[in-house]
């Protein structure tokens, strides 16, 4: 941890980093190739802003820079790590939750239903997120879904050149000037009057289809399933 939460001027270096890492990430995007593939009833998703993006951890980087400016609601762990991802967030453009499907988990999902609904914001959420186990969809996305009427949009991405971390979510780092792709996947329909075996059934076609993506992202670049390869 690069520092606690409750450290003295803790704003300031709360500022400082996120302004860093906005540049950072910019930086390293700045000369990449990056293709984005999606369907038309995708793409008319996007446009009405009435939909929730779903995509996993290790994942993250490209999508939210790709996507910066659209100023949608994502929920991010609030602990000093998560803060982290928070700043460079808010100064992508969009707006941070705090909380997760553990602790903080149902004020954090009641603040994303009323800011989607009462703002008109897209919503975004790391369904393996924030420990993991990795690339398994926990609920909690579904439950969302279900209270806004807003249809799951799986994406992810991957690209040609990349470090692989030893992390739990092996996060990929995309090497600067390579070849990107955006992958966005076929849309996850939840009915507001779904039961529980239904939850269950929507949150395994959401994981098989962000599985299915991100195999055939990692594929096109030639690498082996889910980051084992570089």
């Amino acid at each position: 941890m690069l520092f606690k939460k409750e450290d003295p001027g803790k704003e300031l270096k709360w500022r400082l980093i996120g302004r860093g890492g906005k540049l950072l990430v910019d930086g390293l995007f700045a000369a990449s190739r990056i293709e984005v593939r999606r369907c038309p009833a995708v793409t008319e998703l996007l446009a009405s802003r009435r939909f929730i993006l779903a995509f996993w951890h290790d994942r993250i980087l490209l999508v939210s820079y790709a996507l910066k400016n659209w100023q949608g609601a994502i929920m991010v762990s609030d602990s000093a790590d998560g803060e982290i991802i928070a700043q460079i967030l808010q100064r992508q453009g969009h707006l941070t939750v705090r909380g997760s499907t553990g602790k903080g988990g149902m004020r954090a999902m009641g603040r994303m239903i009323r800011t989607m609904q009462a703002e008109g914001r897209p919503g975004c959420v790391v369904p393996d997120g924030p420990q993991g186990p990795r690339h398994k969809v926990q609920p909690g996305v579904i439950y969302l879904a279900r209270k806004t009427g807003y249809p799951i949009v799986p994406v992810t991405y991957s690209a040609k050149q990349r470090w692989v971390f030893n992390s739990w979510d092996r996060f990929i780092l995309p090497r600067p000037a390579t070849r990107c792709l955006l992958l966005f996947g076929r849309p996850v329909h939840v009915p507001p009057d779904q039961g529980e075996a239904q939850i269950t059934r929507s949150s395994h076609e959401l994981e098989k289809e962000l599985l299915r993506i991100t195999l055939a992202a990692d594929h096109h670049f030639g690498h082996r399933p889910y980051g084992s390869g570089v």
